[in-house]
């Protein structure tokens, strides 16, 4: 089990010892490894009896060494991580009754790699390095211990039944970043209720995660998307966390459209798929991104993010009646709309995404090159039209439609209400699969549907483009024995060619992806199998050691006893997953109707 601890920019990853030691772990911060290698060399003896993590931001462990069945020197060992830096403090206890005397050492290696680097998608630096790095583009980052340890070791005398400390703070200078406040633990919590049993635990360590997540910003809170590999602004993954979190949450969704109209698409740049009005993918701050090597230092590959942020906006307004923010941001939510216009790229109706770059070439949420799959496994050509996509856009147009009429602008409202009832249309002319009673993936470049039966279409229900007529049939579809695990759905189903229970987006389950459906189901009222689902997601997070939705798990057909079987690599904790439950408490609770 690994310990990620977050607070704002920094995190840390680390193994059941409390260390980093290999693979992923390490100390982070702007997505560079500042520190690949931190151990502690304690006294000979000490066994490590437990540790927890009370809150995200910190570690408590408690270590101790015996002579036969008695105790004879016990650790408290606390480690807090804050912006830029780690304060690691140990306090022993001699439980005997001679003196002892205590030497603690420290391991370090400073690597300063790179993100994409430590995840191993890029070649890492050659060798050890000092405790300062000066980039290419002149940015210099530092690693400082404050105080320095001995060449021998911190050296305690404790006397008999006595007690001593000792600590330090490892400083992750970085002159990246903008700065910006984030509310307090207590501040964050007190805006949501006390979820009762059975939702109680997880519910609470949802909130303290979502806390965890957030980045701080001159727009406001934003959280990241997950840890390790996503700890910054997504633009899909930001939208859709803000959106689960009301009528809650309502600062963060605040911060999220902020942060993202200040950084709408103004330019085209096909290295990163930037186009005016668009809504960005993610932001980057790693020295790969700085120089160009890799598109994301800001990064536009996404074809949802943008109709997204109309979605959030407009449940926003429908839950907070803030008209302020919508007028705030009118010319960010019309340069939104022209974007999409725009990315009907044939001109027949649809949104598609045709990538440019040297980013994603799937750029719908199932975003691996081999999730847009035909019935026989052929991989679909771009451009692409996928399905959700179209039912993101029918909402955005609705909500459009909302705003303009609260502005008393009735002729554009009609007009954006057109065009969500031509785009309504297309989606089930399109789209449904009468055979297989489910919409298709997407459409490729010759507009042949993709005939499988995947997830996606739960996110047509979520966005209400969904005839009355067809909603049963497409349950039927989607909780059958081919796509209904008994954890959640899965992302394609268990009879099609590229189906594989441990793939990305090919047959795994994604919590979030799951919730969504839900939120179809709530909305078109039925609740039965809303709730149905609901309890399947909640199952699945009391199952998890740390009350938390992973990113994804396996596929599997659920076992009675059994926990899912676990996804090696999903990130954890992760937004939208922790969202995810505090959206699912709100349908079940009858705060939300979707």
């Amino acid at each position: 089990m690994t310990f990620p601890l977050k607070e704002d920019d920094t995190y840390l990853v680390l193994n059941e010892r409390g260390f980093a030691e290999g693979g992923a772990e390490g100390f982070y911060r702007h997505d560079t490894r500042f520190l690949a290698h931190y151990r502690l060399a304690l006294p000979p003896g000490l066994e490590l009896l437990q540790s927890r993590s009370p809150r995200p931001d910190h570690l408590v462990q408690d270590w101790a060494r015996f002579r036969g069945p008695d105790g004879e020197l016990y650790l408290r060992r606390t480690l807090r991580v804050a912006r830029g830096r780690v304060e690691e403090v140990l306090r022993f206890q001699n439980l005997g009754p001679g003196p002892v005397e205590v030497v603690v050492g420290l391991e370090l290696q400073a690597s300063f790699e790179d993100l994409f680097q430590a995840r191993g998608w890029h070649a890492a630096p050659k060798g050890g390095r000092a405790l300062v790095y000066r980039a290419p583009d002149g940015v210099e980052q530092g690693i400082a211990l404050t105080p320095s340890p001995p060449p021998e070791g911190f050296r305690l005398h404790l006397l008999p039944r006595g007690e001593g400390q000792v600590g330090w703070t490892v400083s992750l200078e970085s002159p990246l970043g903008e700065g910006g406040d984030l509310p307090s633990y207590e501040a964050f919590l007190s805006a949501f209720p006390q979820a009762e049993a059975p939702w109680s635990e997880v519910f609470q360590q949802a909130l303290l995660d979502l806390r965890a997540l957030l980045l701080a910003t001159l727009e406001g809170p934003v959280p990241a998307a997950g840890i390790p590999w996503f700890v910054a602004p997504f633009g899909r993954d930001s939208l859709l966390t803000a959106f689960m979190l009301l009528p809650w949450g309502k600062e963060v969704a605040r911060g999220v459209l902020r942060y993202l109209a200040r950084r709408q698409g103004a330019v085209w740049d096909p290295f990163r798929e930037e186009e005016p009005g668009k809504i960005l993918h993610e932001v980057r701050l790693g020295e790969l991104s700085r120089l160009g090597r890799v598109p994301f230092a800001r990064y536009y590959g996404t074809v949802d993010a943008t109709p997204l942020f109309l979605v959030l906006l407009g449940r926003y307004l429908d839950l907070t009646g803030d008209l302020a923010l919508v007028r705030e941001l009118r010319p960010h939510w019309e340069a939104a709309l022209a974007w999409m216009e725009a990315a009907d790229l044939d001109g027949d109706g649809l949104l598609e995404f045709a990538p440019s770059g040297g980013g994603l070439s799937v750029q719908a949420w199932k975003d691996s090159h081999d999730s847009m799959s035909h019935h026989d496994g052929r991989l679909a050509e771009p451009p692409l039209a996928v399905s959700e996509v179209q039912g993101y856009a029918y909402a955005a147009h609705l909500a459009a439609s909302a705003f303009y009429r609260a502005f008393g602008e009735e002729a554009k409202a009609r007009r954006h209400q057109r065009h969500a009832e031509g785009l309504f249309r297309l989606i089930q002319e399109r789209f449904w699969l009468e055979e297989a009673k489910t919409y298709a993936l997407a459409l490729d470049k010759r507009k042949e549907p993709l005939r499988v039966k995947a997830s996606n279409a739960g996110h047509l229900l979520w966005a209400g483009a969904v005839p009355e007529e067809r909603v049963d049939a497409l349950l039927n579809t989607l909780l059958s024995e081919e796509m209904w695990t008994g954890w959640g759905l899965r992302t394609l189903g268990a009879k099609e060619a590229r189906y594989n229970p441990l793939s990305y987006h090919n047959g795994s389950v994604w919590p979030h992806d799951t919730a969504l459906f839900a939120g179809g189901l709530f909305r078109y009222g039925r609740r039965r199998e809303g709730q149905r689902v609901a309890q399947a997601l909640l199952d699945l997070a009391r199952s998890q050691p740390d009350l938390r939705l992973p990113e994804l798990v396996g596929g599997f057909p659920r076992e009675a006893g059994l926990p899912p079987v676990p996804y090696p690599t999903a990130c954890r904790p992760q937004a939208w997953d922790a969202g995810a439950l505090v959206y699912l408490y709100a349908l079940a609770q009858g705060v939300r109707d979707w």
